[in-house]
């Protein structure tokens, strides 16, 4: 099989037929577009067209129960020492994002295929299995964010969780890859309203650039539930759908070999905006520490809203929530495309988001029908809606390691990836992230099952 032309599209099964799809002309006039504006010279508009992958992962990872988890970090911790913890969670994000574009760019396959392909049919089925899961709990807690921003304006939970999935769905129609990216990338920006919403709490400067140089001290020491904010705000930068995700995104979009660098670019950007939100959104809920304010009593996004109104004001704490209400919809958009992505590559039915639905009733049904779940389960009276919110970051944590170690096989592949394969740097970085998430997973088990091993 061979692997990676060096600008050549993604070459699909009906390839084979002798007739140039809808899909192919889509991808070609991208790709024309691309190699214009190399060869003229125009850098900027050269990564405005390459770009939009690594920025949709990254803040499509700021998602409802990551801002929560964020927002629990500065409610109870302040903003000393998770600040500086919480940049180097992006930077480990990066490092693997960064492994993905380079391996979906040579390969121009998906990750779950790729799998599939290299390692044989049982780890393609472990692999898409692994990422179903964990994405189908996470999906149902970014309509638990959608719709407890609803609440705090006064929506109805039927009407809100509604509202996200016809806007999901609405999105699938406009069939066309480029159209789609970037409509939801002009969603992606309401992330950002934490920052806004974090200057209504005034926060010292001086402490925060003090809490960057120095590490600041951890009020309490190490407790359990201290160490279950470690890991939800490891699974609240560092997840295996973000793998998928992006590696069949880049394909998707036409990405190659020569588009490496924008790649990267695309990624980084991506990744010191959602580390500014991210850190916006500890300062923002750092009243609360402040204050004394008890965070156990507060469950969700809509909770956080309420107790930060006397704090923030009515402006701050309405942009806190229109920011859950972004963050929950925006990782829904891209969480159910990256589970259809998976399901698509793993069943070899054709997944992109050039395909009409009669082209893509696989893809499109995967997408839709997670999305009905997610929401359905989220409207049954008594589902534990707190318990998912506040775990689904953990869960995400204990299943990135066997994703770390597909893609640190196949980034080392040299039959596949040729020069772009792992230099003894990267490989470095990608060993210890995995060994770092693995070791905390582990410490969480023993704690876990040894309760009075720690304070509360």
């Amino acid at each position: 099989m061979t692997y990676g032309a060096p600008d050549m599209p993604m070459s699909l099964p009906a390839a084979t037929e002798a007739t140039v799809t809808r899909e192919d002309v889509l991808r070609a006039r991208d790709r024309w577009k691309v190699r214009e504006s190399r060869s003229r010279g125009r850098w900027l508009r050269l990564l405005w067209l390459l770009a939009g992958p690594g920025v949709l992962v990254m803040l499509g990872e700021n998602d409802g129960p990551s801002m929560i988890s964020y927002a629990t970090t500065g409610a109870t911790y302040g903003i000393g020492f998770f600040v500086p913890f919480i940049l180097l969670t992006f930077v480990l994000a990066f490092i693997v994002q960064e492994m993905t574009v380079r391996l979906g760019a040579v390969t121009q396959r998906g990750h779950a295929e790729l799998i599939f392909q290299r390692f044989g049919p049982f780890w393609g089925y472990f692999a898409m299995a692994d990422l179903v899961f964990g994405n189908i709990l996470t999906l149902i807690t970014e309509f638990i964010a959608i719709q407890a921003g609803g609440l705090y304006f006064g929506i109805p939970s039927w009407l809100s969780v509604t509202m996200g999935g016809f806007l999901i769905f609405a999105s699938l129609t406009l069939r066309r890859y480029w159209t789609w990216e970037r409509a939801v990338m002009a969603l992606t920006a309401f992330n950002l309203l934490f920052v806004p919403a974090a200057l209504f709490a005034h926060p010292s400067g001086a402490a925060l650039a003090h809490a960057l140089v120095s590490w600041g001290p951890l009020p309490g020491g190490v407790t359990a539930g201290f160490v279950t904010l470690i890991l939800s705000n490891i699974g609240a930068t560092v997840t295996p759908w973000m793998i998928f995700f992006q590696q069949s995104a880049v394909v998707d979009k036409g990405l190659t070999r020569a588009d490496i660098t924008e790649g990267r670019w695309d990624t980084a950007l991506g990744t010191i905006l959602a580390a500014i939100a991210a850190i916006a959104t500890v300062a923002a809920a750092s009243p609360l520490f402040t204050h004394h304010v008890d965070v156990s009593k507060l469950n969700d996004g809509a909770d956080f809203a309420t107790a930060l109104r006397p704090l923030l004001g009515t402006t701050g704490a309405t942009l806190f929530a229109l920011g859950i209400i972004e963050a929950g919809l925006v990782a829904a958009m891209t969480i159910s495309t990256s589970s259809a992505y998976a399901f698509c590559e793993t069943f070899h039915e054709r997944h992109s988001l050039n395909l009409s639905f009669s082209q893509g009733r696989w893809f499109y049904g995967v997408t839709i029908f997670s999305c009905l779940f997610a929401g359905g389960v989220v409207l049954i009276p008594g589902t534990p809606l707190v318990a998912l919110t506040l775990t689904v970051n953990v869960i995400a944590t204990l299943l990135m390691a066997p994703a770390l170690v597909f893609l640190l096989l196949l980034i080392n592949d040299r039959e596949i990836m040729g020069d772009s394969a792992n230099g003894w740097w990267s490989n470095l970085a990608g060993g210890a992230t995995v060994g770092a998430i693995s070791l905390v997973g582990v410490f969480y088990g023993v704690i876990t099952a040894i309760p009075g091993l720690l304070g509360k």
